[in-house]
């Protein structure tokens, strides 16, 4: 059976996924929620290495660029390789070079996509700049099929055509360049697809960047056209680097490597460019030339150059591309947009009827449709659709009498490719890659298709492959969600394949003031974190982001810079909201018991550990001051992490997501526990007074959480982090909790009216007495210290065993005579002092 490679990479759709199916309950579940672990060590390296945010770092250290000269690299990429490092390509020069100085007839071979457009474009430029004799022939998608055809070589030599160069095809054509050879043309094939399954490979000079061990294997066609010119000499190759950016955006390239250099030199290129065609062609797709990015790339002028080839013929793009006429590229690139209008409609229709057919076919693990109308030239944005909506590797395929041209997409992880493999036996033709490919079947071969495809992902897909995931690069606040992180993030750009747009994690976010634009079709919000709020918008989503206004949902975001009358703004745009993450929240340092706690608080020390402690390897966590040391200069030292005003909810996912333990510290546990409990777990929750008295509890944990400032300074044992990140709202509230921890005197006076009262309290009235108002129960530290003053004062008794609480005197006494009370109101004032000094620390 000939195989010859079909249509390999569409161009992108013209939203993204994300915009067009927003991830509501409405159309599929939820994508699983990936947040990779990182070493919070990398981060901060970064940082100090690179000057840059901490949200930045954590993205670069999740994408394995923790080396600062790796990441300094990659956000400064100038990787460049020169052509003679691919091998043999002083063959392919110098059969060009003969043929111009010879002044024989030179057709460039190209494809009907973008990527065969634009490597037609640069490589003609190229010639003629040369001197060449040089015209181009690019396939009709329906006519002539994929790639280089027998029929096309026999009417070039007709033509006259001596030489014929292919870009970005033909690396599988063997017969058809022996069919040429055999006609007396001379043939170089360049092309970056994969070659034949076999080894076999077309008798001529070869330019491929796979096969001919090129350093960056993953070049498009044009990226390659671009290198043989280079190596030709030709003057045009600095202009034609915006034609290799749009081709490698829009063929679905991995934006990495000397890729990542050659995108982002030609974006600043195309914003700058004087080239008449691409001016027409950013204006009829609203393009702001200032504000180009990959999005404008691959969702605004890829699809229109791409839609000639679709509906009708390529030429008129290679024309577009190489027109001096701005009067006549304005005409074509209207032409241009039309087409593409009329493509949307046509592609909008084919995509309803397959939806229709997956419905009808219930849940498969991958899906093969066709029918008679559907046009072969948006097949294969429409298989895109319906990968995204269902997350099945699917075929499409456009009938037409007894034969079928076919289109498939897949999922990560399913190798497309291999699939039409096994299928071999029910295919004519095919050819692609891993996660794009084209085929033709006959009609009477199609159900075996359909059943061998089937079989095959049944065979291949596990169930952590059958579930859409969204990965986070970065958990936020929303202090940091400003134009200054915006822009900062652009440095990650050019963004696509092998580089996807950031992603980040707002932990206990609240979508708030929700309204509908776009005819209903979006949304747009308010949303609250950390006290902090920013814009956001949720594309394709009904007007539905997803959450309910006002409840905390953790939300992912990308965040870019907007645009619009002039005015710069940061904006947020939806990815999903889910269900905050909950899981059990470890409580150390608690009683178990309450009265177990009033009878432990009686024999407490009455003053705070100091540096007398006996404890050779401690630390002060001192908000005020910088740590230091007791009585061990070698002691492990926990890294202090100044992070106040973030959200505490991001900060304890941040620290989660590293994979190690985690201890969260705050001025009241039962005050705590139930808003943490609703919205985050994983870790373990003490208050400081829990600390205090055991500094041991910390040992086990490498980030200590500082969620409230503490009333004094605080020891820890071990290495690690210890993150303080209350704000203004946690400083007030560490203040209330330390006047309720040890302001008693009101409270003393009331217990003591009612046990002169009742002369006797014992058991769970005991226990009610003590805990208070029901609603905001005192904690069983401080009913003990009630008890242990008015012990003191003998004014009441205690039993131990039962436990019993009894009057034992009525004479007026002052307070200070009892030593604990004297205690308790020297803490109140050293804990009043030492708040009051850090409220001058606290972010504005």
């Amino acid at each position: 059976m000939a195989q010859a490679a079909l249509a390999l990479a569409e161009p992108l759709p013209d939203a993204p996924a994300l915009e067009l199916v927003h991830a509501s309950a409405k159309r599929r579940a939820l994508p699983r929620l990936e947040l990779p672990a990182y070493d919070l060590r990398d981060a901060l390296n970064l940082r100090r290495e690179l000057g840059i945010s901490h949200v930045l770092a954590q993205v670069l250290a999740r994408r394995g660029l923790a080396d600062p000269a790796a990441a300094r690299d990659f956000l400064h990429p100038s990787e460049r390789h020169d052509p003679s490092r691919f091998a043999g390509i002083e063959g392919a020069v110098a059969v060009i070079e003969r043929h111009i100085k010879a002044g024989t007839r030179i057709t460039v071979h190209g494809d009907y996509d973008v990527d065969g457009v634009c490597a037609t474009t640069v490589l003609v430029r190229a010639l003629r700049a040369l001197g060449a004799n040089v015209g181009w022939f690019l396939p009709a998608r329906i006519d002539d099929g994929y790639g280089l055809s027998l029929d096309t070589v026999r009417r070039l030599a007709q033509r006259g055509t001596e030489l014929l160069v292919t870009v970005d095809c033909a690396i599988t054509a063997t017969q058809e360049v022996q069919a040429a050879r055999d006609l007396g043309l001379e043939v170089v094939v360049t092309d970056h697809h994969a070659p034949r399954p076999d080894g076999r490979l077309p008798p001529c000079p070869i330019v491929h960047p796979a096969v001919c061990g090129y350093p960056c294997e993953s070049l498009c066609g044009t990226a390659v056209a671009h290198k043989l010119a280079e190596a030709l000499g030709a003057p045009t190759v600095a202009d034609d680097l915006e034609l290799v950016a749009l081709a490698t955006v829009a063929d679905l390239m991995p934006l990495q490597g000397e890729n990542r250099r050659l995108v982002r030199e030609g974006l600043h290129a195309l914003a700058n460019t004087a080239r008449p065609g691409l001016r027409a062609l950013m204006e009829v797709s609203r393009c702001d030339p200032s504000e180009l990015d990959t999005h404008a790339l691959g969702f605004r002028l890829a699809p229109r150059i791409n839609a000639a080839g679709r509906l009708r013929r390529a030429d008129s793009g290679v024309e577009l591309l190489l027109t001096e006429d701005p009067r006549r590229a304005a005409e074509i690139a209207a032409e241009l947009d039309a087409i593409n209008t009329e493509r949307r409609a046509v592609e909008q229709r084919i995509t309803w009827e397959a939806e229709a057919q997956v419905a009808e076919l219930g849940e498969r693990f991958g899906y093969v449709l066709a029918s008679e109308d559907w046009h072969p030239g948006v097949i294969g944005i429409v298989a895109s659709r319906i990968v995204e909506r269902h997350h099945r590797p699917t075929l499409l395929v456009a009938l037409d009498g007894e034969l079928g041209t076919g289109s498939g997409r897949s999922i990560p992880g399913f190798d497309l490719l291999g699939a039409l493999q096994s299928a071999a036996g029910h295919l004519d033709r095919y050819g692609g890659h891993r996660a794009a490919a084209g085929l033709t079947v006959r009609r009477d071969r199609l159900d075996d298709l359909r059943s061998a495809f089937e079989a095959h992902a049944e065979h291949v897909l596990t169930p952590d492959l059958l579930e859409p995931v969204e990965r986070v690069d970065a958990v936020v606040s929303g202090a940091e969600l400003g134009l200054e992180l915006a822009e900062e993030l652009a440095a990650l750009e050019p963004c696509g394949l092998g580089n996807p747009r950031c992603r980040l994690l707002v932990p206990g976010a609240r979508i708030e003031d929700i309204r509908t634009m776009g005819e209903g079709r979006h949304a747009r919000f308010s949303v609250v974190s950390g006290g902090a709020r920013a814009r956001g918008v949720a594309f394709g989503c009904d007007g539905d982001p997803g959450a309910t206004a006002g409840e905390p949902v953790d939300a992912t975001f990308r965040l870019e810079r907007n645009c619009w009358n002039g005015a710069v703004e940061p904006r947020l745009v939806l990815g999903h909201a889910r269900a905050c993450r909950r899981a059990p929240i470890a409580v150390l340092g608690e009683p178990e018991r309450y009265l177990a706690g009033v009878l432990a608080e009686l024999d407490a020390p009455l003053t705070a550990a100091t540096v007398d402690a006996p404890a050779a390897r401690r630390t002060i966590l001192d908000a005020t001051g910088p740590r230091r040391t007791i009585l061990d200069a070698a002691a492990p030292r926990r890294t202090i992490l100044d992070r106040r005003g973030e959200s505490p909810l991001a900060v304890l996912a941040d620290a989660l997501a590293t994979g190690e333990p985690v201890l969260a510290l705050c001025a009241d546990v039962s005050r705590r526990l139930p808003g943490l409990a609703s919205r985050t777990g994983g870790f373990a929750l003490a208050a400081y007074h829990a600390l205090e008295r055991s500094p041991e509890l910390a040992q086990a944990y490498t980030h200590i959480i500082a969620l409230d400032p503490p009333a004094a300074p605080i020891v820890t044992d071990g290495p690690g982090y210890a993150h303080l990140c209350w704000g203004e709202a946690e400083l007030r509230f560490a203040q209330q909790m330390h006047e309720l921890e040890y302001g008693l005197r009101t409270w003393l006076a009331t217990l003591y009216r009612v046990v002169r009262t009742r002369a006797r309290v014992a058991g769970e009235e005991l226990e009610r007495l003590l805990r208070g108002d029901a609603s905001q129960p005192r904690p069983a530290r401080i009913g003990g210290r009630l008890v242990r003053v008015l012990a003191e004062l003998e004014l009441v008794s205690l039993d131990r065993e039962l436990p019993a609480l009894a009057l034992a005197g009525t004479a007026q006494t002052a307070l200070d005579r009892s030593a604990a009370f004297r205690a308790y109101s020297q803490r109140l004032e050293d804990g009043r002092t030492y708040l009051s000094s850090l409220d001058q620390l606290v972010p504005s």
